[in-house]
């Protein structure tokens, strides 16, 4: 009985985020490019009053910085000091 509710539960919920996931996908995505934003935009120049806080952040998210600056449209890395490509 419990997995006949599981499955119909499983159906339902495939049913109603199926045709929104790319779009959850998308807006995931925003999210976090705005994050890795507001974290390393005392390195991008622009003033972070935060800059303290979100400095033990950087180095998480210098792994995928290759990806989000070519996402953004930036050919090279913005930061002198930290070249990835």
């Amino acid at each position: 009985m419990r997995e006949r509710w599981r499955a119909l539960s499983d159906g339902l919920h495939e049913f109603y985020v199926a045709p929104y996931r790319r779009t959850f996908a998308r807006a995931q995505r925003d999210e976090d490019d705005l994050f890795r934003m507001l974290v390393m935009s005392e390195m991008l120049g622009v003033p972070n009053p935060a800059a303290y806080y979100t400095a033990e952040l950087l180095p998480v998210l210098y792994d995928s910085f290759h990806d989000w600056h070519r996402r953004m449209g930036m050919e090279r890395s913005p930061l002198e000091e930290y070249r990835c490509c």
